[in-house]
């Protein structure tokens, strides 16, 4: 494990926050496992042993991807696959599946760009084919060094510095964060929903504005006096792009 994790690049959520990930499986000593073994690579985890509960963590928890056994005790894997991606569509799945039970099963696993692993499996043949749905999900950005860079503006994600040219630029915390968003997705609209989601990690009740409000500071500073990045996109969100000629 340790010879894995030393040679495979560090992959984080868009925002920089970890992946999130949801093991599904009703051997308690199994998912614990998993869960186990995914923590090592830095992962926020949770589990669930059976579908109902399964559904009802993917709709809280949000993965990001899901290890999800085909055989359950209320209903089977491809039916919570259903309904989980009845309200999050691109969910990728990593199926696991009986020895005997592949042939009939192949097909249905591996639509959509999903994938399998027969039991019994290594932990390190398994968080390899997570790690590929992760990346081919395009959800995942692989850290290469610890700056951002669009246009003239510069993030260092360590030192949590903020340049834009030669000018360093002070930040508050929230400040940071919005903008470390916008830059690990650029020229992407991304909806005041989103940015609450990823920057503030919970629901306001509907109380967008303060988006709004961030987005005005974030303005004063990186764009003031300078060509715009920052931009409004009417009833859609906000995008960050470099300025024109930069």
């Amino acid at each position: 494990m340790a010879t894995m994790r030393e040679q495979a690049p560090e992959l984080r959520r868009a925002d920089g926050t970890p992946i999130r990930v949801l093991v599904v499986d009703d051997e308690a000593t199994l998912a614990d496992l998993l869960s186990m073994a995914l923590r090592y690579e830095g992962w926020d985890v949770r589990s669930a042993g059976e579908g109902g509960a399964a559904v009802r963590a993917a709709r809280e928890f949000r993965p990001d991807a899901v290890v999800l056994d085909v055989m359950l005790p209320d209903f089977d894997g491809l039916e919570v696959l259903r309904r989980m991606r009845a309200e999050t569509p691109d969910v990728p799945v990593l199926f696991l599946t009986a020895r005997d039970a592949v042939e009939d099963r192949v097909a249905g696993l591996t639509a959509g760009g999903d994938d399998y692993v027969t039991k019994p499996f290594s932990l390190e043949e398994l968080v390899a084919r997570l790690r590929g749905l992760l990346r081919r999900s395009g959800m995942t950005a692989a850290r290469q060094g610890s700056e951002l860079v669009v246009g003239d503006l510069v993030l260092d994600e360590d030192s949590r510095e903020v340049r834009r040219g030669t000018d360093v630029i002070e930040l508050t915390a929230t400040e940071f964060e919005l903008l470390r968003y916008l830059m690990r997705n650029p020229k992407r609209v991304l909806s005041k929903a989103q940015i609450l989601d990823r920057v503030w990690d919970y629901d306001f009740g509907g109380q967008s504005n303060v988006v709004e409000l961030y987005i005005s500071y974030l303005r004063k500073k990186i764009d003031a006096g300078r060509e715009p990045m920052i931009h409004t996109v009417r009833g859609a969100g906000y995008v960050l792009k470099p300025a024109a000629g930069g």
